[in-house]
């Protein structure tokens, strides 16, 4: 059978995927046995297989691949729901319900932070300004902390200053410091009662600080957020992250267009994806001027800037960076066609 492929390294590829199932295959009959969760599942994998191939004509490794990987996610949702989490990924595309309203992912890149959130322990979130990434990652961090699944936040920005100096800035070193503080404070009053916030914050169970303060801490049963963090040396990036303890997650954000160090090369986001891309249960999501969320001026002008900044690039790195870029239009190729299938994915 086609749905089997060449000397059935198709169905080989599922065996090894679900070794729980055993699958006996004898001509076009196919026999499934093991737990019935388990066999419901292989057995929709291959009713979307059929499917592609009937539309198709043929099939591909990558098609394989795709549906394999959706199923596990349908697996994770339904995993959630039957734990009456509020962390979910319904149809709508709910991150946290608040009292008045719902949180939503809008876009392929928040769909993506939200996923990939739920599998790995440390996520970084790369795009530029407008795309929603620290809403969403805060929205993620109280989805869990109102599933008890961490027992505290903490929110950290570095106090890097973009043509302005903190020393002319009124006021103490908290009141100096505030300011670059106030998108997390924002995005936390849009998902938690003005009472319920204080509560937290008073007994700690939320803390928004710069990132100077996570020297020495050990951050157990913990969500972290690292926002601004094309902002953070690379001896501070390895600081943060070497805070999490057990049972913790980290979301680091930014966007590498805006550094605003003095020497740009020591960015510890840009350093983070050659150090950090190959260890399993970090993984790193970019997001692009599909993403963005606020005016629609925003993607122009972002637009222009991409512009500027490849032709100043030189021609290796730019065909590196092309390279990337149809990496991932390719894997959200692959997402979309699975989706197609079976829309519930």
């Amino acid at each position: 059978m086609l749905i089997f492929g060449a000397q059935d390294v198709y169905l080989k590829r599922i065996e090894s995927e679900f070794s729980e199932v055993s699958i006996i295959a004898r001509g076009n009959d196919v026999t499934l046995r093991g737990e019935e969760d388990d066999v419901k599942r292989v057995e929709k994998i291959f009713i979307e297989l059929l499917a592609l191939l009937n539309r198709n004509g043929e099939l591909h490794v990558r098609d394989v691949e795709a549906v394999i990987r959706l199923s596990t996610i349908g697996e994770a949702r339904s995993t959630q729901a039957k734990e009456g989490k509020e962390l979910i990924e319904g149809e709508d595309d709910v991150i946290v319900v608040t009292k008045t309203d719902a949180v939503r992912a809008k876009t392929p890149g928040q769909k993506r932070m939200v996923y990939e959130s739920r599998r790995n322990d440390v996520v970084f979130a790369i795009g530029p300004a407008g795309t929603g990434k620290t809403y969403t990652a805060v929205a993620i961090a109280v989805a869990a902390l109102k599933a008890k699944q961490v027992q505290r936040l903490v929110l950290a920005r570095p106090a890097v200053e973009a043509g302005e100096s903190l020393g002319f800035l009124p006021g103490d070193l908290q009141q100096k410091i505030d300011p670059y503080l106030r998108p997390l404070y924002d995005a936390l009053c849009d998902m938690l009662t003005p009472d319920k916030l204080k509560e937290y914050m008073e007994k700690k169970v939320i803390e928004v600080v710069p990132l100077a303060y996570m020297r020495g801490r050990t951050l157990n049963n913990a969500f972290i957020i690292l926002d601004e963090a094309q902002n953070a040396t690379s001896m501070q990036m390895k600081m943060c992250l070497t805070r999490l303890g057990t049972h913790s997650k980290a979301i680091i954000t930014g966007d590498t267009t805006q550094i605003d160090l003095p020497r740009k090369s020591d960015s510890g986001l840009a350093e983070a994806p050659k150090l950090l891309a190959d260890i399993p249960g970090i993984s790193f999501v970019y997001l692009d001027k599909s993403d963005v969320v606020r005016h629609r001026l925003v993607r122009d002008i972002i637009d222009a800037y991409e512009k500027r900044a490849r032709e100043k690039m030189p021609a290796e790195e730019r065909r590196h960076t092309e390279r990337r870029q149809e990496d991932r239009r390719e894997e959200d190729r692959l997402k979309n066609l699975a989706t197609q299938v079976n829309p519930s994915l």
